[in-house]
């Protein structure tokens, strides 16, 4: 008996491990037959979306498969909802719910980034609760405020929300950091320490230690070889600028 259980729990993993092409089976309730879902990436020169596939809805579903080289976040348009749905695409099986209604409260699921993607997000809106909720609180007083040129009521107000803020962007930068340390697997996380390659205030050795730590396959992605490279760039002299300063002659020294 323990042998078949392992002999199926081996079939399991292999098979899970296999995944060769992405297959995303789509929910789409309330759209009409013929309407189209177009799958959109960003543009080789970063400034747009551009088209991948289309497909039809078909008694409220749709399905799209294909081949992913490695993970990267996508959009989902569907013709006639206003907005679009990002998700990461993956090689495995991806499912996703389209709410007509707001396409922002479209669910995806059913691969290890996507499921990450989800948790992550949910986590980063409890962090902004607080900041959320003074808008809600606050946006018609301050309407209010604006009309009848209350400067004390408006200064009041923007202060207030500048302190939330602040606390709520150290907040999201633990949080971003934090994960990027506990997920090595995660697409997330080479996306976050790829952002911090590009803020000049994040110490280059704290960009290292983190980009060590990923999975292999995720230096290998387009966004961990752009880490390597800032990386590299902050080892190399600038043009101009001698590589043993020690070398330099003393003004006045007449050797």
């Amino acid at each position: 008996m323990k042998k078949i259980i392992l002999l199926l729990s081996a079939t399991v993993f292999l098979i899970s491990c296999s995944k060769t092409k992405y297959t995303i089976s789509g929910t789409a309730t309330g759209i009409e037959n013929g309407k189209t879902i177009i799958l959109e990436t960003q543009d080789a020169a970063g400034m747009g979306l551009m088209p991948v596939d289309t497909v039809k809805v078909e008694n409220g579903k749709f399905e799209i498969t294909g081949k992913a080289t490695e993970p990267s976040f996508h959009m989902l348009q569907v013709e006639g909802v206003q907005g679009k749905f990002p998700f990461i695409l993956e090689n495995g099986d991806i499912t996703i719910v389209i709410n007509k209604d707001s396409i922002n409260k479209s669910k995806v699921s059913g691969t290890y980034n996507n499921d990450e993607f989800v948790k992550f997000n949910e986590e980063l809106i409890v962090i902004q609760k607080g900041l959320m909720d003074f808008q809600k609180k606050n946006t018609p007083i301050m309407t209010q405020a604006q009309q009848t040129n209350d400067t004390a009521t408006i200064n009041k107000l923007m202060k207030e929300y500048s302190t939330i803020q602040e606390g709520v962007n150290t907040e999201s930068k633990k949080k971003y950091n934090s994960y990027a340390e506990t997920h090595p697997k995660s697409f997330i996380s080479v996306l976050i320490i790829q952002g911090m390659s590009n803020d000049p205030s994040v110490d280059v050795k704290v960009v290292e230690k983190m980009y060590a730590s990923l999975d292999e396959s995720l230096k290998k992605s387009k966004p961990g070889k752009a880490i390597e490279l800032k990386i590299k760039e902050s080892k190399t002299p600038s043009v101009g600028a001698s590589a043993t300063p020690a070398a330099q002659q003393a003004p006045g020294d007449s050797k």
